[in-house]
């Protein structure tokens, strides 16, 4: 699949993320390749908009948004079974 990556070692010897693009998405998988890690759209290599960040089990785990790359307004923290536990404000 196009921009697919698997199995990639960095050079600090992390095994990198299976990622996938789909309808403009980025989303990178936990390392065992199947459930999702984190979903969202980068734009211009940095993350923009909405994004999801997942536990292993599939429960969300933290939600919030990106302005050119960096965290701005609310951002929800869940807790193990995917019921918000804490909210953060960071807006600028």
């Amino acid at each position: 699949m196009k921009n697919e990556k698997c199995d990639l070692i960095n050079a600090n010897g992390v095994k990198e993320k299976k990622l996938e693009v789909i309808d403009g998405y980025t989303i990178k998988y936990h390392a065992n390749g199947k459930t999702i890690w984190s979903k969202g759209k980068i734009i211009e290599d940095k993350p923009e908009g909405y994004w999801e960040w997942y536990r292993s089990d599939g429960t969300i785990k933290r939600s919030g948004y990106f302005e050119m790359g960096e965290p701005v307004g609310e951002w929800v923290t869940y807790d193990s079974k995917g019921k918000k536990y804490k909210t953060t404000n960071r807006n600028k």
